[in-house]
C-alpha cells in the first residue's frame, strides 16, 4: 500500500448506545436505526483466532511458493484459491474477475559501474543508481555519450527529440538528463538511434538532485536496460568513459483476479462495498500488507454470512494493488462501462489495508479534511466526496464506545479507494501504519515505540507472521465488523452527509497509482508518497 502519514489523533469520549460490544469479538448492531432494516441477529461474532488462521494459511502460501504472494506469481493463486474455497464454505457464491496487469521483476538487483579512483572500477550504489520499472535486460559495457545535456541544474529536453541524437554513435550508452517528456520517450528515442543501454540522471534541482526512481509506464516501451542516477552521477559522466550496466528483469503483461462475494439478502441499490487487496510486494509475504486486511474481511464476510442485511454488502479481494491499484481501478472501470447502473448502485467503500503494523496506530481515512488538506492531484485537489466524513465519524465513534484512542491518515486517493471516489462514491477506511515514525504523543494514546517506524518491514522479506500485532489487529478488526455492519443495517448518516454536499465531490483520473514517469503528458494518478 502507499504510505500515508497520520499526523492527527484524537482522544474519543465514550459515546453510550453506540456499537457495544455484547461480547468479546462479537459486534452488535447501533440502536437508533430502524428495526425493520437491521439484521435478523443484533451481533456479529469475528472470532481472532479466525483471523490468526488466515494469516497462518497465507504465510504458508507464500512460503511454498519463493516467499511472496504477487499478483501474477502461483503465490498469488493461492491467496485467491484460499479465499475462495473459504467463502463457498460459509455459503457465499463467489466470483473472479481476471484482468491483465503489467508485472515487471527485478530478478537480481541492477549495476552500473563507472570508473573510480585511479581507473580502478567502481559500482554505484542505491543511493546513486536505480533500474527504471518495466526496464529491458542486459549487460552493457560501452562508452557513455551524453545527448543534448550540459548538466545543468534543469529541466532538461534531453532525449526527447529524434534529432537530440544527431552524431550518436551506435552501440554507445546514452546518457540522458531528466525533464520536458517521459522516461519512456526518451529510451524509445535511444533505441531507436542504436543506443545500448540508457542512463537517465536527474535535474539537479531543489529536491531533484537524488536518485531517479522512475517507471516507463508499461513493457515493451524499450528492450534495452534503462536506469536512473543522479545527477552528481549523471554529471560526473558527461565526458564520457567506459561503464557497464547489468539489469536483469521480468516485464511482460500478465493475468491475476480480483475475488468477489455478497451476502444474499439486502438491498442491491444500496450496496456496502467492503476491500482491501490481496496481493503483496515481490519482496515478501506480505503478512501485514496486506494479509492482514484480507484475512479480516475474510473473517468478517465469514461471520456475516448468515446475517440478514438491510443492505447488499459487497466483499473484494483486489488483485495488482502493488502494481498500482490495478484491480481496483479494473473493477470501477469495468463497471462503468459496461453496467454504470451497478456503479450507482454501490452506496460506499471501506478500505482495508494494512491493519496489524508491529508497532501500531489506530487511524482512520481523514474523509472530513480536518487533520489533512487535500492533496494537490494533477486534476487538481483529492476531496472526499461527500458522505465520506460519515463514514470517519462511525469509525471513531466505534473507537470510542470501547474507549480506544483513534487517529486520523491523509485522504489522498493511493489506496483501492482511489478508483472509487474518483467516481464520487463516499470512501473510508482503516490504516495502522507503514514507514512513517510514530511520535511520542501516539506512542502515549496507541501503546508501542515512539521514534520507531510503525511497520519496520514494509515492504520486506521480514513482513511474515512476526511483523503483526495480534491486539491492534484484533481491533481493527472488531472496528471494522463494527462499521460494515453499520451501513449494512443503514446508510441514513451518510445520506444526510451527501444530501448537504459535505465537504464535496472529486473527479480524479483512473491511472497508474504509483508511478514516477518523468515529465510531460502521462496517464498517471498522482505519485503516492511511497510504495
Amino acid at each position: 500500500m502507499p504510505y500515508r502519514t497520520p499526523r492527527r489523533w484524537t482522544v474519543a469520549a465514550a459515546l453510550a448506545g453506540t456499537l457495544a460490544f455484547s461480547a468479546p469479538g462479537a459486534v452488535a448492531a447501533p440502536p437508533g436505526i430502524d428495526d425493520a432494516g437491521a439484521a435478523a441477529g443484533t451481533a456479529v461474532a469475528v472470532p481472532p483466532e479466525r483471523v490468526l488462521e488466515h494469516l497462518e494459511v497465507f504465510q504458508a502460501v507464500a512460503h511454498a511458493n519463493g516467499g511472496n504472494r504477487a499478483s501474477g506469481t502461483p503465490g498469488y493463486r493461492g491467496s485467491a484459491d484460499y479465499v475462495l474455497g473459504r467463502l463457498r464454505a460459509a455459503g457465499y457464491a463467489p466470483r473472479v474477475q481476471e484482468f491483465t496487469f503489467p508485472f515487471f521483476q527485478e530478478v537480481v538487483p541492477a549495476t552500473v559501474a563507472v570508473s573510480g579512483p585511479g581507473g580502478v572500477p567502481r559500482t554505484l550504489t542505491a543511493e546513486e543508481a536505480a533500474v527504471m520499472v518495466y526496464s529491458g535486460s542486459g549487460t552493457v559495457t560501452a562508452p557513455v555519450q551524453a545527448v543534448d545535456t550540459t548538466g545543468a541544474r534543469e529541466a532538461s529536453t534531453s532525449g526527447c527529440e529524434t534529432e537530440d541524437f544527431a552524431g550518436f554513435t551506435a552501440g554507445n550508452i546514452a546518457l540522458l538528463q531528466r525533464g520536458t517528456c517521459t522516461f519512456a520517450v526518451k529510451a524509445a528515442n535511444a533505441q531507436a538511434a542504436g543506443a545500448s543501454a540508457v542512463l537517465i540522471f536527474n535535474t539537479g534541482l531543489p529536491g531533484e538532485e537524488g536518485v531517479v526512481a522512475g517507471t516507463l509506464g508499461e513493457p515493451g516501451a524499450t528492450t534495452l536496460p534503462v536506469v536512473g542516477l543522479s545527477h552528481a552521477v549523471g554529471t560526473a559522466l558527461l565526458g564520457g568513459g567506459e561503464v557497464t550496466v547489468t539489469a536483469q528483469t521480468v516485464s511482460e503483461n500478465r493475468r491475476t483476479v480480483n475475488v468477489l462475494a455478497e451476502t444474499r439478502t439486502g438491498d442491491p441499490g444500496n450496496t456496502v462495498m467492503v476491500g482491501a487487496h490481496l496481493d503483496s510486494v515481490l519482496e515478501g509475504a506480505g503478512i501485514n500488507d496486506n494479509g492482514s486486511g484480507s484475512a479480516g474481511i475474510l473473517a468478517v464476510a465469514e461471520a456475516l454470512a448468515d446475517t440478514e442485511t438491510a443492505n447488499r454488502v459487497r466483499f473484494a479481494w483486489w488483485g495488482a494493488e502493488e502494481f498500482g491499484l490495478r484491480g481496483s481501478q479494473h473493477y470501477v472501470a469495468d463497471l462503468k462501462a459496461r453496467d454504470p447502473g451497478a456503479l450507482e448502485d454501490v452506496a460506499l467503500y471501506l478500505n482495508f489495508d494494512m491493519i496489524g503494523s508491529p508497532n501500531y496506530g489506530r487511524f482512520v481515512y481523514d474523509g472530513d479534511h480536518s487533520a489533512f488538506p487535500p492533496v494537490q492531484g494533477p486534476e487538481g485537489p483529492v476531496t472526499a466526496p461527500a458522505g465520506s466524513a460519515a463514514i470517519e465519524a462511525a469509525f471513531h465513534e466505534h473507537f470510542g464506545s470501547v474507549g480506544l484512542a483513534s487517529g486520523e491518515t491523509e485522504f489522498s486517493g493511493r489506496s483501492d479507494y482511489g478508483p472509487f471516489i474518483a467516481e464520487g462514491i463516499p470512501s473510508g477506511g482503516l490504516f495502522t501504519g507503514a514507514e512513517g515514525i510514530k511520535t511520542a504523543e501516539q506512542a502515549a494514546l496507541f501503546g508501542g515505540r515512539a521514534g520507531v517506524a510503525y511497520d519496520f518491514c514494509y515492504h520486506g522479506a521480514c513482513d511474515d507472521l512476526a511483523n503483526v500485532d495480534l491486539q491492534g489487529l484484533r481491533e481493527m478488526t472488531d472496528a471494522a465488523a463494527a462499521v460494515v455492519l453499520r451501513f449494512a443495517a443503514s446508510t441514513q448518516d451518510l445520506d444526510d452527509a451527501q444530501e448537504a454536499g459535505q465537504p464535496g465531490s472529486t473527479e480524479l483520473p483512473l491511472g497508474p497509482a504509483t508511478v514516477d514517469q518523468g515529465d510531460g503528458p502521462r496517464s498517471a494518478a498522482a505519485e503516492p508518497a511511497a510504495r
